[in-house]
C-alpha cells in the first residue's frame, strides 16, 4: 500500500484531535506523514459542516486536489469529518475522483478501510454508531508541542434548532475515564503540560458513576499536568459544582467557553436553547464570584430567523454588559435538516452582513479596553512557539491571552512571568 500520507484540518478543537487521532493510527501502520500533498499518496482532508462558510472552503480545497488526483489516479482521496457525514454517498456523486468518505464515528478504522480502497473499491463509512476511539500508541508524536487535547465525549443530545452537530456527531457518548488518565499521561510523557478536554457538550459527560467533576480532578492530579482548561460547555448544564472547580482546581485555567448565541429570550426560545438572558448573566456572576480574574469568551450569531432589530440590540446590550474577553462570531446560515432551516423569516444577507460588523466592532472594542488594562502587569505565560511576528515566541496567560514575547528571555515550554508593555485587541506585548 501507497505509505505517505497528508492531511488538512478544517474547523474545531474535535476536529484538530481527529486528525491527530487518524494520523498517529496511519503512522502506527507505518504511513510516513509529509507537509505537501504533491508528496502524498494519500490525502485526507477533515471537514466541518457547522456553517456554510467552512462546507465552501472544504470544497474549494476538494476542486484544487481533484487536480492532483487526475494526474495521478493512484492517488487516495479520502473526505472525513461531519461534512463527510453529512454528505455520505452524496459526497461521491458530487466528486468522481473521491475514494473514501469517513464519517467522525468511523475514523478508528481508516487503515483498514484505506486497504479496501486499494482493491478498487470506492468507500463510504458513515455508522454513528461506534463509541469514541483510542488513539493508537504513538510516543514521540507530540514531541515539540506543548499543549494538547483528549475527546473525552463524542456527541450532542440538545438538538438547538439550528444546529446540525446532533446528526453528523451522533448522540452523547463518553468514554472510559481510564483510557483517558492513561491518554493524559501518554501527553505529558510527550511533553505536553497543557490539556484541553474535549467535547461537543464536554459537561455532560458521564461514565457509569464518574460524572465531569470527578473527571477534572482525575486529570488534574496527573503529575505533569501544569495546566487543564475544557471547552465546550452548553450554559443550561454549567452547575454550581462545576464552576466550583475554578477555585478548587489548582491547576484549572481561569477561562471558560461558555457560548450564549443570543442575548434576546425570544430568539434564544426559538433557538431551543433551554436557558435565558437572565440565566446566562447569572452564570458570568457566579463565575466571577469565584474567580474575579475569569475570562469568558463565547460563540453568538446574528440573522437567526426572525430575528428583530430590537433582539439585535439586546444581543449587544448583552456583550456590553459581560464585556467578553473574546467572541467567535458568525452569520446564521441554513443547515439542511435542522429544525431553523424551515423557519420563516429570513433575515436579507446584507442585513446580517451589518449586524456583524456593529457586533464585532463592539467587541473590539472592549477587547482592546480590557487588554490595555493589562499594560504595567505581572503575568505567568505558558511559551508555545514562535510567533508571526519575526523574532518572537508567543504563549498564552491562563485566561487564554495572547502573549509575544522576546525570544531571547524563554525556551518553548516554559512557564514564564512577563510584564505587559503594550496591549492591542488581539494579543499582548511583554
Amino acid at each position: 500500500m501507497s505509505r505517505s500520507f497528508y492531511i488538512k484540518t478544517m474547523g474545531c478543537q474535535m476536529n484538530e484531535y481527529d486528525s491527530d487521532l487518524m494520523a498517529r493510527s496511519m503512522i502506527h501502520e507505518g504511513f510516513i506523514r509529509v507537509s505537501d500533498p504533491v508528496e502524498a499518496d494519500v490525502i485526507l482532508i477533515n471537514t466541518c459542516a457547522v456553517r456554510a462558510k467552512p462546507e465552501q472552503k472544504a470544497a474549494s480545497f476538494l476542486g484544487r486536489m481533484r487536480v492532483l488526483k487526475n494526474r495521478n489516479p493512484s492517488l487516495i482521496l479520502c473526505v472525513t469529518g461531519c461534512m463527510a457525514q453529512k454528505e455520505g454517498y452524496g459526497f461521491i456523486k458530487r466528486f468522481p475522483e473521491i475514494d473514501l468518505v469517513v464519517g467522525p464515528r468511523e475514523i478508528n478504522r481508516i487503515t483498514a478501510l484505506l486497504k479496501r480502497v486499494r482493491t478498487g473499491d470506492k468507500v463510504v463509512a458513515t455508522d454513528l454508531n461506534d463509541v469514541p476511539s483510542t488513539p493508537a500508541p504513538s510516543p514521540g508524536y507530540f514531541s515539540g508541542k506543548v499543549s494538547g487535547f483528549i475527546s473525552v465525549m463524542e456527541g450532542c443530545n440538545n438538538f438547538c434548532a439550528y444546529c446540525i452537530v446532533p446528526y453528523v456527531r451522533g448522540r452523547e457518548v463518553s468514554r472510559n475515564p481510564d483510557e483517558i488518565v492513561a491518554e493524559a499521561k501518554d501527553l505529558v510523557a510527550d511533553g505536553i503540560k497543557e490539556i484541553t478536554l474535549l467535547g461537543q457538550n464536554v459537561i455532560a459527560y458521564h461514565w457509569q458513576d464518574v460524572n465531569f467533576v470527578q473527571l477534572l480532578r482525575l486529570v488534574s492530579e496527573i503529575k505533569g499536568v501544569l495546566r487543564l482548561r475544557f471547552t465546550t460547555s452548553h450554559p443550561k448544564d454549567l452547575s454550581d459544582e462545576i464552576i466550583r472547580c475554578f477555585g478548587t482546581i489548582n491547576n484549572l485555567c481561569p477561562h471558560l467557553h461558555l457560548p450564549f448565541q443570543a442575548g434576546s429570550d425570544n430568539v434564544l426560545m426559538r433557538m431551543k436553547r433551554g436557558y435565558t438572558r437572565d440565566h446566562y448573566m447569572n452564570l458570568v456572576r457566579k463565575l466571577r464570584a469565584v474567580r474575579p480574574d475569569m475570562a469568558i469568551t463565547s460563540d453568538v450569531m446574528v440573522g437567526f430567523p426572525g430575528e428583530s432589530a430590537q433582539d439585535f440590540e439586546m444581543t449587544l446590550d448583552l456583550i456590553g454588559k459581560v464585556r467578553f474577553d473574546g467572541l467567535f462570531s458568525f452569520k446564521y446560515s441554513d443547515r439542511p435538516g435542522t429544525l431553523a432551516a424551515k423557519l420563516p423569516g429570513k433575515i436579507p444577507e446584507d442585513e446580517k452582513r451589518r449586524r456583524l460588523e456593529i457586533l464585532q466592532g463592539l467587541q473590539k472594542q472592549i477587547s482592546l479596553e480590557k487588554n490595555v488594562q493589562m499594560e504595567g502587569n505581572r503575568l505567568e505565560v505558558l511559551v508555545e512557539g514562535k510567533s508571526r511576528k519575526g523574532n518572537q515566541l508567543t504563549g498564552r496567560t491562563g485566561t487564554n491571552k495572547v502573549v509575544n514575547i522576546d525570544r531571547n528571555i524563554a525556551r518553548i515550554g516554559d512557564i514564564i512571568k512577563v510584564t505587559v508593555k503594550q496591549a492591542c485587541a488581539n494579543c499582548l506585548c511583554a
